[in-house]
């Protein structure tokens, strides 16, 4: 069982996102060997978010049979405005953090070298390097879960910008009346076609009157609805659903042609729960929408794929973050 060795050959990649954590243990080669998942609950401080996610590095190392003294770093994606080089997460609206030094507090937990980067930043490098085996040299990630996140990588490399705030995509403004976003700005593309957009939009339809079978699954008030309810919708002939996914489908289809126009990346990958569920359903039409908002040859040759990473991504970026810094 050269396995269990003592020799720290492993890496835990950790998506912390504002509902839940996610803890995955790496071998050296990236693949994967064990995960846990714990709920963020945020409200309980940052303190005890931290805590949280050593509890759940711990826990996926038990899960993958291995003695923590076999891990050489953890790699977290954080969301909102990360400073990758001191690992501080300078402002995350979701788990209402401000200037949380979040590699030093987690360092002291579990005595290793922790490395931090945005949430969306990490799942762009885990499809890049995992499931593209780091092919294109320029390459858009576009993620979308609860809110609307992207990445860039620009020959070969992740592209952080200048205040390492590159690669808000969700934060576009697709539409300047639209409705208001949790940036606190009007017609977000998160606004619009973020998984809590798509709630929003059904529950406001609901209590207009108009009917989904969404209401016999989850009564009335439509709680705990998840990415998945809305594909069995869809499956069962939905015409609300349809009609609300096809609309966020639409917005993501304009941002992808305006982001063609100015990257003219070689690949645009999107991501994320939302993509999980609903690629099947919503891919052509963001491609045929993408098309009639990119100039002629911006999307020449563009390869537009939905990741097969799904909610991994973000921890498969952590742990090859981790693997790039530790050398």
């Amino acid at each position: 069982m050269a396995e269990n060795s003592g020799k720290p050959n492993y890496l835990v990649g950790v998506d912390l996102g504002g509902t839940k954590i996610r803890a995955t243990v790496f071998s050296a080669s990236l693949e994967a060997r064990g995960t846990a998942k714990l709920s963020t609950k945020p409200q309980r401080g940052a303190e005890a978010v931290i805590e949280r996610v050593a509890r759940a590095v711990r826990e996926a190392v038990d899960e993958a049979d291995l003695t923590f003294k076999q891990v050489r770093g953890v790699g977290i994606g954080a969301p909102g405005t990360v400073d990758g080089k001191t690992g501080e997460v300078i402002f995350a609206p979701n788990l209402d953090w401000h200037d949380v030094p979040l590699k030093q507090l987690l360092e002291k937990h579990l005595d290793v070298p922790v490395f931090v980067e945005n949430d969306c930043n990490a799942a762009a490098l885990g499809v890049h390097v995992v499931e593209l085996k780091s092919k294109p040299r320029n390459m858009l990630g576009i993620f979308v879960g609860t809110g609307i996140g992207g990445g860039l990588i620009v020959n070969g490399e992740l592209y952080g910008g200048f205040g390492h705030a590159a690669g808000e995509i969700g934060h576009m403004v697709i539409d300047v009346g639209g409705p208001k976003c949790g940036c606190g700005r009007k017609g977000c593309l998160e606004a619009l076609a973020g998984r809590g957009a798509i709630f929003r939009q059904i529950l406001e339809a609901v209590q207009e009157g108009q009917k989904t079978v969404l209401t016999e699954m989850l009564g009335p008030d439509l709680k705990d609805m998840r990415s998945g309810d809305l594909r069995k919708a869809l499956r069962r002939g939905d015409k609300l659903v349809e009609k609300i996914v096809e609309d966020a489908a639409f917005h993501l289809g304009v941002a992808v042609g305006s982001l063609a126009n100015i990257l003219n990346p070689e690949v645009i990958v999107l991501g994320g729960g939302v993509m999980e569920a609903l690629a099947d359903e919503m891919l052509s039409v963001i491609v045929e929408t993408a098309k009639d908002y990119a100039m002629p040859g911006a999307m020449n040759d563009v390869e537009v794929i939905a990741s097969a990473l799904g909610d991994e991504a973000a921890a498969t970026g952590g742990a090859v973050l981790a693997r790039q810094l530790l050398k």
